[in-house]
């Protein structure tokens, strides 16, 4: 039924589809977020005529902040471009739902112990401001799964019955 030009459309598609996408370097890049435990929300322009601006790093850095001790850790920048970049593959300007963003050591142990076999990481990206769970409103969470890995911007986790997709700036890698 199909020939080999589909064949090799669909596979010339995919290659494509499968690059790294990278952030416009010369226009502005805003994002929005959505804390669900602390119920701030955020809209900013944190990049523009060619470099990142501190107090929208600022503002970002706090509304990321570890919810359960109120600490706050700077957010990497290119985990805001991942996430703008993500929006825009997903043709939304919709917010990004917070599930947990920066986690302080102490967090993270407390989860790992409330949580022993859910996968939370002893050395956890969310410790060094480069990791975030999230949802995004109006987009199924399989939907931001599979942006997120077109993406290839570094780790990926799906966790269908938490109702969040985990999405870091480490090295590539998918649960």
């Amino acid at each position: 039924m199909f020939g080999r030009r589909h064949f090799l459309a669909g596979a010339g598609a995919s290659l494509f589809a499968s690059r790294p996408v990278r952030a416009n370097e010369t226009g502005a890049r805003l994002l929005a977020f959505d804390n669900i435990h602390t119920g701030e929300k955020l809209k900013v322009e944190y990049w523009a005529e060619g470099q990142y601006l501190p107090d929208a790093l600022a503002q970002v850095n706090h509304v990321l902040r570890d919810f359960r001790s109120g600490d706050v850790h700077p957010i990497a920048p290119q985990l805001l471009d991942l996430l703008s970049l993500l929006r825009g593959r997903l043709e939304t300007a919709a917010p990004v739902t917070v599930i947990s963003g920066y986690r302080s050591p102490t967090t993270n142990a407390l989860l790992r112990g409330e949580h022993e076999h859910s996968g939370v990481a002893t050395k956890s990206l969310h410790m060094q401001g480069m990791a975030i769970d999230i949802r995004i409103a109006g987009r199924s969470l399989a939907a931001v799964h599979t942006a997120a890995l077109a993406q290839r911007g570094g780790g990926v986790g799906y966790y269908p019955a938490s109702d969040f997709v985990h999405v870091d700036v480490g090295r590539i890698r998918t649960w």
